[in-house]
């Protein structure tokens, strides 16, 4: 299994927590489009004995790409890579572009996974996270698109500034009336060189409360699995048959070719990053050169990427895997580590596995970095 992400680099405006590469300008939009579609061109050769099961939209904003330009570039992965029958194709969207019109319309059209960036359904949290959207037209997508896309899935932000675990229940019951089968949800963090960062720094607002998030998250986990949804990883979860296999993929270490303007590449050895500069990477895909930088990755990065992905997830981390692909003494430095949070009743052993209990989800990637070795090889 692999898969194609493609990064669309563009929004209507900036949000204050979001450190994704991004303009605000369109006025590049057609030569970047253009430039997509001939990097897929240009790294064919990487998945000629590969078969692409998914192909993801990311962005940025990439529902501010006309049908006709979504269309475009998946006839060109079409054309350029052998991809399986049916794959799951996945568009990023913000309310605020989902009118009746455009979901018909999207419907038509070859993408069948809709992620929604809902983030909240309260005025006060859209207005501090500075969405385009407001709440009225978060609820009014909603409705229209569940009535032609089956697989739905949302974005929900908790630990947000001011509001109470009370608001935040009723978040998740408003998302729950619309039955979405995957409702994805992340802790508001606060990134270096964001508006948020800044206003935090000024005391314009307090700063994110780490206890409080810990409390939402549980909220969080415990209404969702009573209503059906499978905590599947750290920050998704999904009704059965609908955990996104995009996702799945890059936490199975499934190898993926990332498009576009800072986008992120996997092969299983080696990490590549585009250059995140719209101008540099449109000039330099003309000149039919990859703008990309390359890492080979050691035994012991492979090592700690496994550990870090498979503690999010409720696959885990195998024995057995860290023994066949690294070697005994990677497993034994393993379960010598793990010990300590097994002791705690943050980690448990079943079946070969090393999974987080309930108690360690919310901590799971400080766990897994405990877990990590040096990079001696």
């Amino acid at each position: 299994m692999a898969g194609i992400y493609i990064h669309i680099p563009f929004c209507k405006q900036a949000c204050h927590y979001c450190d994704f590469h991004f303009s605000t300008s369109l006025k590049k939009k057609d030569d970047l489009v253009s430039a997509l579609a001939k990097e897929l061109q240009l790294r064919k050769d990487e998945f000629i004995n590969i078969e692409v099961q998914t192909i993801y939209f990311g962005g940025g904003t990439p529902s501010l790409l006309t049908n006709d330009e979504l269309v475009f570039l998946i006839n060109t992965v079409y054309e350029n890579y052998k991809v399986t029958e049916n794959p799951e194709i996945t568009l990023e969207a913000n309310p605020d572009d989902l009118s009746k019109a455009r979901i018909l319309e999207l419907s038509k059209s070859p993408v069948n996974r809709l992620s929604i960036g809902i983030q909240s359904f309260f005025e006060s949290d859209l207005k501090l996270m500075n969405r385009a959207h407001n709440a009225e037209e978060a609820k009014e997508c909603l409705s229209v698109a569940t009535q032609y896309f089956d697989n739905i899935s949302i974005d929900l932000i908790y630990g947000i500034q001011g509001a109470s675990n009370a608001q935040w229940l009723q978040n998740i019951e408003i998302a729950l009336r619309y039955n979405v089968p995957h409702i994805s949800s992340y802790a508001l963090t606060v990134e270096p060189k964001t508006a948020l960062a800044a206003f935090v720094k000024k005391g314009v607002i307090d700063d994110v409360n780490d206890e409080q998030a810990h409390e939402q998250f549980h909220l969080l986990k415990d209404k969702l699995e009573a209503s059906g949804f499978v905590h599947y990883e750290l920050s998704n979860f999904g009704k059965e048959g609908y955990f996104s296999k995009n996702n799945s993929a890059y936490w199975q270490g499934k190898p993926y070719i990332g498009i576009g303007p800072s986008a992120h590449s996997f092969n299983g050895k080696q990490r590549g990053w585009n250059v995140r500069n719209n101008t540099k990477y449109i000039n330099e895909i003309a000149k039919n050169i990859l703008p990309i930088e390359i890492e080979t990755l050691t035994t012991t990065d492979r090592y700690n990427e496994y550990i870090m992905t498979g503690l999010r997830t409720i696959w885990g981390v195998s024995l057995d895997k860290v023994e066949k692909d690294f070697g005994k003494t990677y497993k034994d430095y393993l379960k010598e580590q793990a010990e300590t949070f097994i002791n705690q009743h943050l980690l448990y052993i079943d079946n070969k596995h090393i999974r987080v209990t309930k108690k360690g989800q919310f901590l799971s990637d400080g766990i897994a970095s405990e877990l990590f070795k040096l990079n001696l090889t």
